[in-house]
């Protein structure tokens, strides 16, 4: 299935925030403002004023929340959570064309904080992707010492390391090691 910009743009997004948390088996990266300011500026997050202590905190919600998604055993609980979400988000669907992209649609609310702007956006791209029945592009890495996520683009859905430049190659040349051995 082919993926529109603003659709992998939003994945993109949602994986780079949940692998900023510990919760990956890395370090915590999104402990103060200045990191949340990076996170912003990073992925072009537009229409979000001044960040203060309440948006670290509740991205930092957010961002544990949609790990959950990407580690959910079922369909049933993971639609039920999304719903929840959704639900919870004034979504407003609106064209919008800024900073170079192409027209896209934006469905948050004109006036949304941070949390807002991330929950509808992120959470309409999940939304979307559980209804194209491509749920299982979803993943987590398959190397042991890593617990990062990442989204599958693969034709055949074959990817299993969040990086094939670390991660897979790590995992490759481990193999290959332990072949020579015996």
């Amino acid at each position: 299935m082919p993926f529109g910009h603003d659709m992998l743009h939003s994945l993109a997004v949602v994986v780079d925030l949940v692998n900023t948390s510990p919760g990956t088996g890395g370090e915590d990266r999104l402990t103060d403002l200045r990191e949340l300011g990076e996170f912003v500026e990073r992925w072009q997050i537009s229409g979000i004023g001044e960040l203060g202590a309440a948006d670290l905190s509740q991205v930092r919600a957010l961002r544990d929340a949609f790990h959950k998604v990407f580690t959910a055993s079922g369909h049933a609980a993971t639609v039920a959570w999304l719903n929840s979400l959704l639900s919870e988000t004034r979504i407003t669907p609106r064209l919008a064309e800024h900073d170079g992209h192409p027209l896209h649609v934006h469905y948050f609310a004109p006036d949304a904080s941070l949390y807002e702007h991330l929950s509808a956006d992120l959470g309409v791209a999940l939304a979307h992707l559980l209804v194209e029945d491509e749920w299982e592009r979803l993943r987590t890495c398959s190397a042991p010492d890593c617990g990062n996520v990442f989204f599958d683009e693969s034709r055949n859905r074959s990817r299993v390391y969040c990086d094939s430049r670390t991660c897979g190659n790590r995992m490759h040349v481990a193999a290959y090691r332990a072949r020579r051995r015996v």
